[in-house]
């Protein structure tokens, strides 16, 4: 009974009601895919365990001391984050392979970007909370002290992940037909990551120390925050591209 209005079809009034608005059409996919995530838990399971375990090895092997830690922290967590959200992203448009799910969200009447930009909220919001998980247990495995910068932390958090999602779920979308998807998604994403992963990485290394940002850290703030904007229109100009090929 909905499918009129949502396709904007004319009514029996003859007056054509508005279309879905962008924010709500993107919102409606990603709510639609984190009760997918959610009752199976299959993506968040394998990237959280993956994100532990990684953790756990490499406090066996370095045994860091508080100068090592310091050093390694920033790459060490980005390093987690980064393999254990190919996991997540990788599964963002192969879930929709079954029944030809994702033909039928291509021809619905929402945009491409729409549809887009909903697998990457919700794919954002699966990796945060995978991260958010990982950061009391890096704490309590290498004795760091993360929470005393833990609003400049979150925010570069959020910035490096939004750049990771944005990303991977354009490259998900690229390489859902492929039978080496597994294999080709980490591929293409990691070597476009490597501006907005070095800078993650130079950002978070004070910060989960617990020192303060100083002036000196600034270009690489902005360097994240340009490169997320970058990466975001581009991919939203791209989306329809893809999803078309």
């Amino acid at each position: 009974m909905a499918v009129p209005a949502i396709r904007g079809a004319s009514d029996r009034t003859g007056v054509k009601p508005p279309r879905l608005s962008f924010i709500r059409q993107s919102l409606t996919i990603a709510s639609k895919d984190l009760r997918s995530e959610l009752r199976t838990k299959e993506a968040i399971n394998a990237s959280l365990a993956f994100a532990v375990v990684i953790l756990l090895l490499f406090s066996f092997a370095f045994e860091p001391t508080a100068e090592q830690t310091r050093e390694m922290s920033g790459g060490l967590l980005w390093l987690v984050f980064a393999f254990a959200g190919a996991l997540i992203l990788n599964r963002s448009f192969a879930r929709e392979l079954a029944n030809d799910c994702l033909d039928a969200l291509v021809a619905a009447p929402i945009s491409g970007a729409a549809l887009f930009f909903g697998k990457t909220l919700a794919n954002f919001a699966l990796l945060l909370a995978v991260e958010l998980i990982s950061l009391p247990v890096f704490g309590i495995f290498y004795n760091v002290p993360w929470t005393r910068q833990l609003w400049p932390l979150l925010a570069v958090l959020l910035l490096g992940t939004w750049g990771l999602t944005v990303i991977g779920t354009l490259f998900s979308a690229l390489t859902v037909n492929l039978r080496l998807r597994e294999l080709m998604l980490p591929m293409l994403v990691y070597p476009i990551m490597i501006p907005g992963l070095l800078a993650a990485v130079q950002l978070t290394r004070p910060l989960i120390m617990g020192e303060p940002l100083t002036p000196d850290l600034m270009p690489w703030l902005r360097l994240l925050v340009v490169f997320d904007v970058i990466f975001t229109a581009l991919s939203l100009a791209l989306v329809e591209t893809v999803l078309v090929r």
